[in-house]
Protein backbone atom coordinates (compact mmCIF):
# COMPACT_ATOMS: atom_id res chain seq x y z
CA UNK A 1 0.00 0.00 0.00
CA UNK A 2 1.69 3.37 -0.97
CA UNK A 3 -0.16 6.51 0.78
CA UNK A 4 -0.90 9.94 -0.77
CA UNK A 5 -1.03 13.08 1.31
CA UNK A 6 -4.98 14.48 0.70
CA UNK A 7 -4.64 17.46 2.96
CA UNK A 8 -4.67 18.69 6.39
CA UNK A 9 -6.24 20.53 9.10
CA UNK A 10 -5.75 22.08 12.39
CA UNK A 11 -7.14 20.59 15.78
CA UNK A 12 -6.37 22.57 18.71
CA UNK A 13 -2.21 21.99 19.04
CA UNK A 14 -2.52 19.48 16.64
CA UNK A 15 -2.00 19.24 12.95
CA UNK A 16 -3.52 16.58 11.35
CA UNK A 17 -2.57 15.16 7.85
CA UNK A 18 -5.18 13.14 6.19
CA UNK A 19 -3.61 10.37 3.85
CA UNK A 20 -5.35 7.89 1.58
CA UNK A 21 -3.71 4.73 1.38
CA UNK A 22 -4.10 3.37 -1.96
CA UNK A 23 -4.08 -0.90 -2.21
CA UNK A 24 -2.88 -3.35 -4.99
CA UNK A 25 -6.41 -3.31 -6.16
CA UNK A 26 -6.22 0.55 -6.33
CA UNK A 27 -9.29 0.98 -3.19
CA UNK A 28 -8.77 3.96 -1.24
CA UNK A 29 -8.56 4.23 2.97
CA UNK A 30 -8.77 7.05 4.51
CA UNK A 31 -6.27 7.67 7.38
CA UNK A 32 -5.06 10.08 9.94
CA UNK A 33 -1.97 11.38 11.27
CA UNK A 34 -1.88 13.79 14.15
CA UNK A 35 1.63 15.89 15.07
CA UNK A 36 1.50 17.75 18.25
CA UNK A 37 2.97 21.19 16.89
CA UNK A 38 4.59 22.62 20.14
CA UNK A 39 6.28 19.19 20.31
CA UNK A 40 7.78 19.74 17.13
CA UNK A 41 9.01 23.44 17.53
CA UNK A 42 10.52 21.59 20.56
CA UNK A 43 12.70 18.91 18.93
CA UNK A 44 13.40 21.48 16.05
CA UNK A 45 11.27 19.63 13.42
CA UNK A 46 10.31 22.44 10.24
CA UNK A 47 6.37 21.85 9.43
CA UNK A 48 7.88 21.36 6.07
CA UNK A 49 8.87 17.78 7.20
CA UNK A 50 5.93 16.73 8.55
CA UNK A 51 3.76 15.39 5.91
CA UNK A 52 7.08 12.84 5.55
CA UNK A 53 7.45 12.20 8.97
CA UNK A 54 3.44 11.13 9.31
CA UNK A 55 4.01 9.08 6.07
CA UNK A 56 6.66 7.14 7.29
CA UNK A 57 4.36 6.47 10.20
CA UNK A 58 2.03 4.95 8.19
CA UNK A 59 4.73 2.81 6.35
CA UNK A 60 5.82 1.32 9.24
CA UNK A 61 2.36 0.25 10.58
CA UNK A 62 1.30 -3.21 10.88
CA UNK A 63 -1.08 -4.74 7.71
CA UNK A 64 -3.13 -6.29 10.47
CA UNK A 65 -3.85 -3.49 12.43
CA UNK A 66 -7.35 -1.73 11.62
CA UNK A 67 -6.47 1.90 13.03
CA UNK A 68 -6.70 4.23 11.11
CA UNK A 69 -5.44 7.47 13.01
CA UNK A 70 -2.16 7.48 14.43
CA UNK A 71 -0.55 9.92 16.62
CA UNK A 72 3.55 11.37 15.59
CA UNK A 73 5.13 10.06 19.22
CA UNK A 74 7.76 12.14 21.26
CA UNK A 75 9.97 9.70 20.96
CA UNK A 76 9.67 9.56 16.89
CA UNK A 77 10.84 13.15 16.81
CA UNK A 78 13.24 12.53 19.60
CA UNK A 79 14.70 10.02 16.70
CA UNK A 80 14.15 12.27 13.80
CA UNK A 81 16.27 14.94 15.70
CA UNK A 82 18.94 12.53 16.19
CA UNK A 83 19.18 11.36 12.34
CA UNK A 84 19.29 14.88 11.31
CA UNK A 85 22.14 15.61 13.80
CA UNK A 86 24.03 12.79 13.16
CA UNK A 87 23.54 13.42 9.18
CA UNK A 88 24.57 17.09 9.62
CA UNK A 89 27.92 16.18 11.67
CA UNK A 90 29.18 13.18 8.57
CA UNK A 91 28.50 16.65 6.00
CA UNK A 92 30.79 18.31 8.21
CA UNK A 93 33.02 15.61 8.27
CA UNK A 94 32.63 14.84 4.74
CA UNK A 95 33.42 18.62 4.18
CA UNK A 96 36.84 18.75 5.76
CA UNK A 97 39.30 21.83 4.67
CA UNK A 98 40.23 23.15 1.25
CA UNK A 99 43.97 23.80 1.41
CA UNK A 100 45.10 26.19 -1.26
CA UNK A 101 48.82 26.86 -2.53
CA UNK A 102 50.05 30.38 -1.86
CA UNK A 103 50.11 32.06 -5.32
CA UNK A 104 53.50 32.71 -6.55
CA UNK A 105 53.16 36.03 -8.63
CA UNK A 106 52.18 38.60 -5.52
CA UNK A 107 53.75 41.54 -7.02
CA UNK A 108 50.45 43.19 -8.12
CA UNK A 109 46.74 42.71 -6.48
CA UNK A 110 44.66 39.83 -7.90
CA UNK A 111 47.53 38.57 -9.55
CA UNK A 112 47.21 34.88 -8.31
CA UNK A 113 43.95 34.53 -9.89
CA UNK A 114 44.31 36.39 -13.38
CA UNK A 115 47.43 34.22 -14.10
CA UNK A 116 51.11 35.08 -14.89
CA UNK A 117 51.68 38.41 -15.91
CA UNK A 118 52.91 39.46 -19.93
CA UNK A 119 56.23 41.10 -19.57
CA UNK A 120 57.38 42.36 -22.84
CA UNK A 121 60.91 43.78 -23.33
Amino acid sequence: MHYVLTGFSQVEEYRVFTFHGVGEDRTRQPFWVRANLALTRRYGIPQQDLPLLCRHILEQRDDNVTDRIFTLTEAEMSRQRQTVKDNQEKAAQKRGTVRRRPATNTSELGASWRGAPVRTS
